[in-house]
């Protein structure tokens, strides 16, 4: 329940039958592993908690620990091909 009380506090959504397989934080950045067994497809999320911003990605269940520990890397390589959840740029004060 601590789980998905976490999750809706960020905005995630997950469905029933999502299965989250890693959680980590590494400053504002929140990394999920999720699996959707009715589709047996592997997504990368990644959402900065101080901006709201954050992308997905589907990703080969070979490279899901690869891309878990190196999101940025990994979304890189990927190109164009994830999905942004708010704006792709956001201003922050430093």
């Amino acid at each position: 329940m601590a789980d998905r009380d976490a999750h809706q506090a960020t905005g995630e959504c997950l469905s029933a039958t999502t299965r989250e397989l890693a959680h980590r934080l590494s400053g504002a950045d929140e990394v999920l592993l999720l699996w959707h067994p009715e589709s047996d497809r592997v997504e990368l999320s990644v959402r900065n908690l101080a901006t709201g911003v954050g992308y997905e990605i589907e990703i080969a269940p070979a490279d899901a620990i690869d891309a878990f520990y190196h999101p940025f890397a990994y979304a890189a390589r990927c190109g164009r091909s994830c999905r942004v959840d708010q704006e792709e740029t956001a201003i922050v004060d430093v």
